[in-house]
């Protein structure tokens, strides 16, 4: 919370002072001219061309992106730390991010990583509870929280700089010395358990639920669903068990931001981590990624007026040498209110309330593409159509000169602010290392975006998409539709029944004697 009120009160206190000094300077420019203008005829109006000398303003062309890069730093058991000074606020950040995530945990288990994330911080450690850490910190205004994520788990950290060597202890005492409760797991899964009991009020959510599942496959580990069973599966061993396998020194990426020195922090992370054991390396998942099954997935959701619409593929890495004229045709085909998809299926035929879309590319599996839709129920068929029609399009009608040039501007726009402060390019070169990129990868994405042609956003739309190959999801209510959604394929009704909970064995009572 201090660190926050800092930063907003030296924000107000720039904006305010600059827009003081700007509101004075317009004020005496106002007065000075009706001074001026007193008892003068009024000039005459400049010609056309002079009455804009802002178009003649010369736009330089972007400077070289190089954002400043954090120390690395290799423990000789594997173990890698980042460390990038910051000494704007006396407030310093951490994390440890851990390799091992919910693509990871066991089929049968499916929420394990969820669970054990929360559980990990609300139960404390060996030496104090969560509550009491809880409340030793929130007199600190400092922070340590625990996650469990996709890919990873992780622990973060937050304090003033003068509180760090405290807050690090706690959080290194989390790490090496975790006391997971029966209580804090019952807890956790009862959260998880409101969850899944409430997953189909949302048509939305489940549109986006069954796109991942077509895509990915239902006993993907990218498309599994928690479910009562798997939930109730997990017990305390389970969360301990993980831990162990997990925490190992050449799993973790520790990264630091803020106020300190750089040596003297290496050193008190060197004594901290430098004698932890050395462990396997985390075994990397199968890849496997069928493309999904062609065809419509219908879900009839009779109590909705409206029907979501999600055309769903399979993407593409990061790493694809295509990323780039990929970034670019996703910009023409979906990236904003300028987009060729937004512009023919809402702005010229007028039947969504909103549409979109993206070509996703994940860093070590593929993302996926997918272009959807919330239309009134009588325009599902005919929304439909109009996406797969400007899919088509896009692999016939190369990009303008004007929508290249948009598009181009407006990924490098995006892609810049993303990195624009120091803890943001600290985030990135932590994701680069945890999978395996070089760090340079935002100076070539940079260079990589500027070189795309015409042909090449034309070339890979055609590599790379095909509409015959799309699944095509909807949930809506049939009866409204009008339109039969057999024309747009074979259709295959969705049962959406949430598996209820196992039945508890219970121990019964002795008879009475």
């Amino acid at each position: 919370m201090k660190r926050e009120l800092a930063k907003v009160s030296m924000s107000k206190l720039k904006h305010s002072g600059f827009a003081l000094a700007l509101a004075a300077c317009l004020t005496l420019s106002a007065f000075a001219q009706d001074e001026n203008s007193a008892d003068k005829p009024a000039a005459p109006k400049p010609a056309a061309t002079s009455s804009r000398p802002w178009q003649k303003i010369p736009i330089p062309p972007l400077h070289d992106f190089k954002p400043s890069q954090p120390k690395k730093i290799v423990l000789d058991n594997g173990l890698t730390i980042f460390l990038q000074e910051d000494h704007e606020l006396p407030f310093i950040d951490g994390s440890i991010l851990i390799k091992g995530g919910a693509r990871n945990e066991p089929a049968d288990k499916v929420g394990l990583v969820s669970l054990y994330g929360q559980a990990w911080r609300t139960s404390g450690t060996a030496t104090i509870s969560g509550d009491a850490l809880d409340e030793q910190l929130a007199r600190k205004a400092a922070t340590i929280e625990t996650g469990g994520g996709l890919a990873t788990t992780s622990i973060r950290w937050s304090s003033l700089k003068e509180d760090f060597d405290s807050v690090f202890a706690s959080s290194l005492d989390l790490l090496l010395h975790p006391a997971f409760k029966a209580d804090k797991l019952a807890l956790a899964k009862r959260q998880a358990e409101t969850g899944i009991a409430r997953r189909n009020d949302d048509a939305a959510g489940i549109a986006s639920r069954q796109a991942v599942q077509l895509a990915y496959g239902k006993n993907n580990p990218y498309g599994r669903e928690t479910e009562f069973a798997t939930v109730e599966a997990v017990k305390i061993d389970d969360l301990a068990a993980w831990h162990d396998h997990t925490i190992v020194a050449n799993n973790m990426i520790v990264a630091l931001d803020g106020d300190f020195d750089s040596a003297a922090m290496e050193t008190k992370l060197r004594a901290a981590f430098g004698s932890m054991p050395k462990g396997d390396a985390f075994p990397a998942l199968a890849d496997n990624f069928p493309e999904p099954k062609p065809g419509v997935y219908f879900v009839d959701k009779t109590d909705v007026d409206q029907s979501n619409v999600i055309l769903v593929g399979l993407g593409t890495e990061r790493r694809n040498p295509d990323y780039y004229a990929l970034s670019v045709m996703n910009e023409i085909f979906s990236g904003g209110f300028g987009s060729r998809v937004f512009q023919a299926v809402r702005t010229r035929l007028g039947l969504a309330y909103s549409v979109s879309g993206s070509y996703g590319a994940s860093y070590d599996h593929p993302g996926l593409f997918l272009v959807e839709a919330a239309t009134k129920s009588s325009s599902t068929v005919a929304a439909s159509k109009a996406m797969l029609d400007e899919i088509g399009r896009l692999k016939t009608v190369p990009p303008t000169a004007t929508e290249l040039k948009n598009a181009k501007d407006q990924v490098l726009n995006s892609f810049i602010f993303h990195y624009d402060s120091r803890d943001k390019t600290l985030a990135e070169q932590v994701t680069l290392a945890l999978y395996g990129y070089p760090p340079d990868f935002l100076e070539r994405y940079k260079d990589g975006i500027e070189k795309v042609t015409p042909a090449d956003v034309t070339r890979v739309a055609n590599k790379y998409i095909d509409a015959s190959k799309l699944a095509i999801v909807v949930v809506g209510n049939g009866k409204e539709f009008g339109t039969p959604l057999s024309s747009l394929g074979a259709v295959t009704n969705v049962d959406i029944t949430i598996p209820p909970p196992p039945i508890k064995a219970t121990i019964p009572k002795p008879d009475a004697e």
